[in-house]
């Protein structure tokens, strides 16, 4: 029997708030790093830096990189987004999945009702599965938020000894990509013209990332961080749309740890930077969507003796 004009319209209505269901869940800033910590610490991979009078809330966690953690270290940050991930590629596809199917039959949430009941019922049940993606993206961003630590040097210090101690000390700082291996981590006394470097690496990155200046890139941030940006921007590219980010300021930063591992030197320093950072299009140049015009991050930067500083990791700051 052929489907009525009406039964026509409620299918094409379903499946426009599934594509738009799709579309809006897990959103994350585009900015390189906005959609989560990524990288290496060396020996301090997994464990918070110091929090500063920049960013003195908690701070995301590493949740992407090649450092492994010590034998019997639990690395709360990854079990948290393979938790995440599994919520939403199972149970809400399943749930979606189901209420479409059923609605598309005439059954849905409300049985045998048919016809407007079981529309009403679907609305109800993506409103539910909806609420409960919010309520558990919250409870395992919570969960990844490590505890602030004491205060490090404030307004951009560029005097007095930074903070000492370490996480892991004998792993490889870098996961296999830089050596330093068994050595303690010992401090390190930070310059203004590292200071001066670390800002430059703010803009440079930023604008690079914007232009999808890979070579760039290379010159900027360890192999691990020019990884991770080429697995981003290859995202951006499959969906389509191209990151432009234009207009980067640093506004405030301090220095939340410097240190060394064996021969190769660590810094840690928070950054509340402005930016322009857009989503565009790339057939049209549509303009899509904003992202956040001010950040809180922490950058890990490492340098071997006589080489330049390079971005090794990033994490969201409070």
């Amino acid at each position: 029997m052929a489907s009525s004009p009406a039964r026509r319209r409620r299918v094409v209505t379903l499946l426009a708030l599934a594509a738009s269901l799709a579309l809006a869940a897990p959103a994350v800033d585009a900015r390189p790093g906005g959609g989560g910590g990524m990288g290496s610490r060396g020996s301090k991979t997994f464990s918070a830096p110091p929090s500063t009078a920049t960013s003195p809330g908690a701070m995301g966690p590493i949740q992407r990189s090649q450092t492994s953690p010590s034998p019997g270290f639990n690395n709360p940050g990854m079990a948290a987004q393979n938790r995440g991930s599994r919520f939403g590629g199972g149970f809400l596809g399943g749930m979606l999945g189901a209420g479409l199917i059923g609605a598309l039959l005439g059954a849905g949430l409300s049985g045998g009702l048919g016809g407007i009941g079981s529309f009403i019922g679907l609305i109800f049940q993506i409103g539910l599965i909806a609420l409960l993606v919010m309520l558990a993206v919250r409870f395992f961003r919570r969960r990844q938020e490590g505890q602030p630590a004491m205060a490090g040097n404030s307004a951009y210090a560029r005097s007095g000894p930074p903070p000492q101690g370490g996480a892991n000390p004998g792993m490889n700082p870098m996961g296999g990509g830089y050596g330093g291996g068994a050595a303690r981590p010992q401090p390190v006394q930070v310059q203004p013209d590292d200071f001066q470097a670390f800002e430059r690496s703010l803009n440079e990155i930023q604008a690079a990332y914007g232009r999808e200046d890979v070579a760039a890139l290379r010159r900027l941030a360890t192999p691990e961080m020019v990884g991770y940006f080429e697995e981003d921007l290859r995202a951006n590219a499959a969906r389509g749309v191209v990151n432009r980010i234009s207009d980067v300021k640093l506004l405030q930063g301090d220095l939340s740890e410097a240190w060394r591992e064996g021969r190769v030197e660590f810094a840690t320093v928070a950054m509340r930077f402005s930016l322009r950072d857009e989503v565009f299009e790339r057939a049209t140049n549509r303009h899509v969507e904003n992202g956040p015009q001010e950040a809180k991050e922490f950058w890990t930067f490492v340098r071997e003796p006589g080489g330049p500083w390079l971005l090794s990791a990033i994490q969201q700051g409070r």
